[in-house]
């Protein structure tokens, strides 16, 4: 019996586990890409406009991106799937699939990096920020030299909790169509029985997810000064 659940178990992976994978990566790749760009930039207006150390009169700007991004993350992963999907449907033209989940995740971790970054830029030190104000320095070199210098570990470190967070969120998006990993979990792990593809799965997400955090901590401490 054993051998048979073996075999069984090892079918399943020959035939979906590569698709899964890709699946999985697609959507990943386009969310954990966009949450880069994105989130790095709100999380540098989340920044710059909550004093007076670099724009005046911005406080009604960051009040506004900050309840924007708290609304979003109030929402649970699953039901911001559910809620986004006349909007996924607008924009890719579908529902259901890695790329049509991909557009929740990529909201999801948009906002969610946006804070990390926001975080690690108010851990910098005030005093190397004002030296680097009082030698005439513009703003751009501030936040270039100084500013992304100087919060680059914590904001390495953030993008590490972002992609490893990303993982979790594909796996859910997978219960709702988006395909991957987690949806094979599901459809044959949990509602075929097939305890071998579940277990396997587990183990590649654990693999996958530790590589992830010995990298993102690796280069945080070559950035460290």
């Amino acid at each position: 019996m054993n051998s048979e659940l073996i075999e069984s178990t090892i079918n399943i992976l020959r035939n979906e586990f590569v698709k899964s994978i890709y699946e999985t990566a697609l959507m990943i790749g386009i969310s954990f890409s966009l949450s880069l760009i994105f989130g790095l930039a709100l999380g540098f207006v989340l920044y710059l406009t909550s004093g007076k150390t670099f724009f005046e009169k911005t406080i009604s700007l960051n009040k506004t991106v900050s309840a924007f991004i708290n609304i979003i993350r109030s929402i649970p992963f699953i039901i911001l799937v559910v809620f986004s999907l006349p909007l996924t449907f607008i924009l890719v033209g579908t529902k259901i699939g890695p790329i049509a989940a991909s557009v929740p995740l990529s909201i999801a971790a948009i906002v969610f990096f946006a804070r990390l970054v926001e975080s690690a830029l108010k851990e910098v030190d005030a005093g190397v920020i004002e030296a680097a104000i009082a030698t005439g320095a513009s703003h751009f070199l501030i936040i270039k030299n100084v500013l992304l210098v100087e919060a680059a570990p914590a904001i390495v470190r953030g993008i590490t909790i972002t992609f490893i967070n990303l993982i979790g969120c594909s796996a859910m998006a997978g219960m709702v169509g988006g395909g991957g990993i987690g949806n094979l979990a599901i459809q044959y792990g949990y509602y075929r029985y097939e305890t071998g593809v579940m277990i396997f799965t587990i183990v590649v997400l654990v693999v996958i997810v530790q590589l992830a955090q010995l990298t993102g901590d690796r280069i945080a401490k070559l950035l460290t000064h």
